[in-house]
């Protein structure tokens, strides 16, 4: 997600896990721990999953009897109309109490696994929509503190109440201010729909199984961040072109517009300036525009940001301006950077030392300012007199960790490489293999920016030597995801060529001089 051509949040959707925040399975309880209060889920993962007492919901003695008679087919309908509720949880009850091993019971994910932990659940089941929240075995219907207008308030609770199906309550969300009865009530239909799926599919469930999957990574992100301020979406697959189209006619038709399908040859994180981006803020160290620079470290138990003054440390007349100046700058990256990298847990930020509180409290309000939009939530403890901020920020996701250091593509790691140089006559040998031994044409070059510039510029460029020399116009395009001393090609259809290793090309080219000096 951009925001004036910033990166400001980077997802990414692990193909490896089945695991979602959302996801509903039935679980099997493996064992119970009555020291933690809690027990010890099988949900088909490798390690087991964490259900606390606190989880479980005060509806959980009437979900508990509902999962039940679908299991053995006495509940015929998935409707909750003529459900009896059974009574609710006491608050302060213990585990020992209600779980029995080898008990199967309907969980959702809350938290998915991190590190060495597994997926962390709850019993208190709910189904997230575009405006509203449905929460099955309850009657209440609560509003986001978010919508403070009163009147309006009321009118959205008068017209949940006029469409919600019976033992059904629902949480009205902040995106539903202003919202007519028809946006509402097709929401409130998709998600009793999902809720028929998931009885449908719990009457044939076996243990592990999963019963409902959450939307995937792109339509939950449609239906949790669109809003007024986007002014285009973005994507370059057909596919999901259509499945993002689809949805969005589903959710907002109004915002069909802003989706777009990329279909340029340039790579559209290329395009629209991302890869470069990302490799330049996700490093153990980041610029911060403006001056100075963060150090971020990763540990098992928290994360610590270190502010720096780098050269900036002589543009105010003293000390106290010069640390207020780079903190404030600092303040706005550390909470972009909390975004972007989805940090979650424990975060300590080692700001330069002010000795004003004034000048403290400056910077604890910048941080809270900027992430006031920041949809985890999160407490930020005022900043000490160490200069040390503490923030909490929820965490329902592994944060993202993306490796900016590039292994050298022509040694592969070893340190050893041909010399650079020889890269351009590697290139050529290639060029003149595709068009004059294969007769390839509409081929295109994909280097490193730098050597996009030495094929590129000159009066009489390499690339128009290339069009003399051989009829044909050889396309050259700059990909900044490329190592210096890496290259590829593409045919006309864009579908990459194979061309042999560097080690290989220079085996070629002095198997051919030895063989010219055979001759």
């Amino acid at each position: 997600m951009l925001q004036d051509k910033r990166l400001i949040e980077y997802h990414f959707d692990r193909n490896d896990t089945n695991y979602s925040v959302g996801d509903i399975f039935l679980g099997t309880v493996k064992k119970v721990m009555p020291g933690l209060n809690a027990a010890f889920i099988d949900i088909g993962y490798q390690k087991d999953a964490f259900l606390h007492y606190g989880d479980l919901g005060e509806n959980f003695p009437s979900l508990l009897k509902w999962s039940r008679g679908v299991q053995s087919q006495k509940i015929t309908v998935g409707a909750l109309k003529n459900f009896q509720f059974e009574g609710q949880l006491d608050k302060v009850g213990k585990a020992a109490d209600v779980f029995k091993k080898g008990q199967q019971l309907l969980v959702q994910i809350v938290k998915e696994p991190i590190s060495t932990k597994g997926p962390r659940l709850s019993m208190d089941i709910s189904m997230a929509g575009r405006y509203l929240v449905l929460v099955p075995f309850s009657n209440t219907i609560s509003v986001s503190k978010k919508i403070v207008s009163k009147t309006e308030r009321e009118r959205l609770k008068r017209l949940i109440a006029s469409i919600k199906p019976d033992n059904f309550g629902v949480i009205i969300r902040t995106v539903a201010e202003g919202r007519e009865v028809a946006e509402l009530d097709r929401d409130m239909q998709s998600m009793t729909a999902n809720w028929e799926q998931l009885f449908q599919s719990l009457r044939v469930a076996k243990p592990n199984d999963k019963v409902l999957g959450e939307l995937g990574r792109t339509s939950s992100m449609l239906r949790d961040m669109l809003n007024e301020s986007f002014d285009s979406i973005t994507v370059d697959s057909a596919p999901m072109y259509e499945e993002m189209r689809s949805y969005l006619q589903k959710i907002a038709p109004d915002k069909l517009g802003l989706l777009k399908l990329h279909t340029g040859k340039v790579k559209v994180f290329e395009h629209v300036g991302i890869e470069k981006q990302l490799k330049t803020l996700f490093g153990k160290t980041v610029t911060v525009p403006g001056g100075g620079y963060l150090v971020i470290e990763h540990t098992e138990a928290l994360h610590v940001i270190d502010v720096n003054s780098g050269n900036k440390s002589n543009q105010e007349s003293d000390q106290e301006a010069t640390a207020l100046m780079i903190n404030m700058l600092a303040a706005k990256e550390v909470a972009r950077q909390l975004r972007l990298r989805d940090m979650g847990g424990i975060i300590v930020v080692d700001f330069i030392d002010m000795k004003s509180p004034e000048s403290r409290k400056k910077v604890e309000d910048a941080v809270k300012d900027i992430m006031k939009n920041d949809k985890a939530r999160f407490t930020i403890l005022p900043i000490t007199k160490f200069g040390l901020l503490q923030i909490t920020r929820q965490r329902v996701r592994p944060a993202e960790n993306i490796v900016t250091g590039e292994v050298c593509p022509t040694c592969g790691g070893t340190g050893k490489i041909s010399a650079s140089i020889l890269v351009t006559d590697e290139i050529d040998n290639s060029i003149e293999d595709l068009l004059v031994t294969q007769n390839q044409s509409g081929i295109t070059l994909y280097v490193h920016p730098f050597l996009h510039a030495y094929y590129t510029k000159g009066l009489v460029s390499k690339q128009m030597k290339w069009y003399l020399k051989y009829y044909k116009w050889v396309k050259i395009m700059k990909d900044t995801s490329l190592g210096l001393t890496d290259y590829r090609i593409e045919d006309e259809r864009g579908e990459e060529i194979e061309i042999h290793s560097p080690a290989a090309a220079m085996s070629r080219l002095q198997d051919r001089e030895v063989e010219e000096i055979t001759d």
